[in-house]
């Protein structure tokens, strides 16, 4: 049974920076693609960025050059760097996992929220 645990998220003013943790428990974490949403009120859940088991990462435009997605195997952790965050950054911050290539994320963390506000 696989689990995730996102810390890391809290209040932060426009042009600051915070580091989102995910740790894994429960099966082998290097078999795993693993990748960050988020969901703002109202709106839909969207992608992130993505770092797959052998570190193939992407990551969407809107964070492209302002995120910064890594993964330690010896830790079971992904971790999401974020600078220069702005108000429309604010959201749950969701890591998921999934052992396929493509397709829909097996796990879901409970997610940590990230607010962007002066």
């Amino acid at each position: 049974q696989v689990r995730l645990v996102e810390s890391g998220g809290g209040l932060v003013r426009p042009g600051g920076s915070l580091r989102l943790s995910c740790t894994f428990y429960g099966r082998s974490f290097v078999e795993y693609n693993m990748a960050w949403f988020r969901q703002a009120p109202g709106k839909e859940r969207e992608f992130v960025a993505y770092n797959s088991m052998s570190n193939y990462i992407y990551y969407d435009e809107s964070v492209e050059g302002r995120f910064t997605i890594s993964r330690d195997n010896a830790e079971n952790t992904v971790s999401l760097q974020m600078d220069d965050l702005k108000p429309e950054d604010t959201a749950v911050y969701h890591c998921a996992a999934r052992s396929s290539a493509m397709g829909q994320y097996d796990h879901w963390g409970q997610g940590t929220q990230v607010t962007v506000s002066s």
